[in-house]
């Protein structure tokens, strides 16, 4: 946990628990691919109109005045932006559905953030850096494939349906990387830092599959 945010809530360890034995047991999983292209509606998941709170039992308040993200690692230029220098950014708007990997997905998705290729333009990858290894301010962790992240479509998002992306689902700042498994789209985002070999997050170290594709089912490694 960094010293940026104010904790509310223990992680909450019989979750934990539980999810580390789906993935010992595979549960969820049915064999099945899918194919983006021609399927909405990735393998196993269930649609849904609202839109379900999951955390590890952490709720960081993360005030404007502290919130700041770090790019940095294999980069020639490392940013550390404050929450003004990041409103100085361009933001642009996003549609997209999203898929959890307990199994729902939630179409139509109106985000409006910072695109993840402006600040990766700015930091200007290394030649080496080939993965990301992301913290949040409630000091979970989780990876990516630096080309995961490195796409049109994904944004450091401030703002859901018109509004102020709210604590629970991640605000002031989360990650959104719509065509993997949300558990890859970090909340309350504090560090991106680019690596040359992958570096399993929480998740990942407990039997979570590296990389999350919905449409293959890689729920679990």
């Amino acid at each position: 946990m960094t010293d940026d945010a104010a904790p509310a809530g223990t992680i909450k360890d019989k979750l934990v628990r539980t999810k580390e034995r789906w993935a010992e047991e595979g549960r969820l999983l049915t064999g099945t691919h899918g194919d983006p292209d021609r399927d909405r509606l990735p393998p196993g998941q269930r649609l849904v109109k609202d839109w379900p709170v999951l955390d590890l039992g952490i709720q960081p308040t993360v005030p404007e005045a502290k919130a700041r993200l770090d790019l940095d690692g294999l980069v020639e230029t490392p940013l550390s932006l404050s929450w003004q220098d990041l409103m100085a950014v361009p933001q642009e708007t996003r549609r997209n559905d999203i898929h959890c990997v307990t199994q729902w997905s939630r179409y139509d998705n109106y985000w409006r953030g910072i695109p993840v290729r402006t600040l990766l333009q700015r930091a200007r990858p290394k030649p080496e850096a080939r993965f990301v290894a992301m913290e949040s301010h409630d000091g979970y962790t989780t990876n990516l494939p630096l080309a995961d992240l490195d796409r049109d479509e994904n944004l450091l998002a401030t703002h859901w349906d018109d509004k102020p992306l709210e604590r629970v689902h991640g605000g002031p700042l989360r990650l959104v990387v719509p065509h993997l498994y949300f558990w890859k789209s970090p909340k309350w985002l504090r560090r991106i830092t680019l690596i040359a070999e992958d570096k399993p997050g929480f998740w990942e170290v407990r039997g979570y599959h590296l990389r999350g594709d919905p449409w293959m089912e890689e729920r679990y490694g």
